[in-house]
């Protein structure tokens, strides 16, 4: 989904929050972000993620599509995870991967 950098709060501390056009807002984490916060999205910066994690919260976690804005090591750093988020996400990259 496509969505619009509106907040970089404390760059390399926190993450950013996205305007995706729904009530609930989305929100990228600092762990799924580059750690040079120099090569994070700007405020403004239009461009696409994918849901990472949803629950309760008026919140969509999101994790970036574009890999100049995606932890550098993603794969290795996702591989050794173990939460219900990593877990849901790998097998969802499975059947995306089996639908090719």
């Amino acid at each position: 989904m496509t969505g619009i950098v509106v907040r970089v709060l404390k760059p390399g501390a926190i993450g950013i929050f996205i305007d995706l056009g729904f009530s609930a807002g989305g929100f990228v984490d600092v762990l799924l972000l580059p750690r040079d916060p120099a090569r994070w999205p700007a405020e403004g910066t239009v461009t696409d993620f994918e849901i990472w994690w949803m629950d309760e919260r008026p919140q969509i976690r999101l994790k970036p599509v574009e890999s100049a804005y995606l932890l550098e090591d993603f794969d290795c750093w996702v591989a050794q995870q173990n939460s219900v988020a990593t877990r849901k996400w790998l097998q969802r990259a499975g059947e995306r991967h089996r639908d090719v």
